[in-house]
């Protein structure tokens, strides 16, 4: 492998790190063939409920160069979101810790056009495009396979001693760069997060229904929860943390360093009378520019209102 493309590959990889990602890996882009056909068997399963968009643009999904031609490399990117922050009302309708800041789409997309125009500017005439969970594009098998973790039984990206509380992103370039290798799967015979998902969502390891999953009955369910959710939501009014929170992994994850994913004191500090009494207004000021805004106003009060009856 010549020196130049060992000299590209450190210089993408430092200014990542400069702008603030976690970790990076790179993976040569080529057809997923075992994942595809995993993929093929979990949507004719089913398990993906109504998001309808994971079994569209398949060939896309399996295959990078149909996303960028002549991809030659996935660089996989991972941003640390954690906080020991908390919500302050034990008994108020919970928010996952992903959202209780700015929108990550935004603030990371931000940061990959950074690094792209810097690897345009400073090697040449590269094309590529940048993706954070916003195209067909498989990133928790990019990930692995680059070596930015290895994927855990809750099916979730783990880091040893970092945890999983990251957002992943990736830049798919027609340029060729030094390849990682996978790392190890840490999880051993540990089942914690199968143990502790309420709705069997994790119902074996490696294995997630996603149409029973908190996040999915939250946020992407656009019908109301079903009955049989009944006393089964833990609280949770959007996303949920605990496959994370009980994971060992998670017990060395540090707090992030990016400011736009501080909370708001309104967020952390709102009573559960407050949370059942929400207006659109209070709604539109609380979380602009939040993720939360994906279930928009009604999805969030219908959340609640499903907590209080049940």
């Amino acid at each position: 492998m010549s020196s130049s493309i060992e000299k590209n590959t450190q210089r993408i990889k430092s200014k990542a790190y400069e702008l603030g990602f976690e970790a990076v890996g790179i993976a040569r882009a080529e057809f997923l063939n075992h994942e595809a056909r995993k993929l093929e068997a979990w949507l004719n399963q089913n398990l993906h409920g109504e998001m309808a968009y994971m079994a569209n643009h398949f060939d896309l999904r399996t295959d990078p160069r149909k996303l960028v031609p002549g991809a030659k490399s996935v660089i996989s990117l991972s941003f640390n979101y954690f906080t020991e922050k908390k919500q302050t009302d034990p008994s108020a309708p919970k928010i996952s810790k992903y959202a209780y800041g700015k929108d990550y789409h935004k603030v990371i997309r931000k940061k990959l056009k950074l690094l792209l125009r810097f690897i345009q500017d400073e090697i040449g005439e590269v094309d590529g495009r940048a993706f954070v969970d916003s195209a067909p594009v498989m990133e928790r098998v990019w990930a692995q396979k680059s070596g930015v973790g290895w994927i855990g039984k809750n099916t979730l990206m783990l880091t040893k001693g970092k945890g999983s509380y990251f957002f992943l992103a990736e830049l798919i370039l027609d340029l060729e760069l030094v390849p990682d290798g996978p790392v190890k799967d840490y999880c051993g015979s540990c089942t914690k997060c199968i143990d502790a998902c309420p709705t069997d969502a994790i119902y074996a390891p490696y294995q997630m229904d996603a149409s029973k999953c908190i996040s999915y009955l939250t946020i992407e369910l656009k019908e109301q929860i079903p009955a049989s959710f009944k006393n089964k939501m833990e609280g949770w009014m959007y996303g949920c943390d605990i496959c994370q929170e009980v994971c060992p992994i998670n017990a060395r994850a540090k707090h992030h360093n990016e400011p736009a994913f501080e909370p708001k004191n309104e967020l952390l500090s709102k009573p559960s009378e407050e949370w059942e009494e929400i207006t659109e207004e209070i709604f539109d000021k609380l979380f602009e520019g939040s993720a939360v805004k994906r279930t928009k106003f009604h999805g969030l009060k219908r959340n609640i209102q499903f907590l209080k009856k049940n």
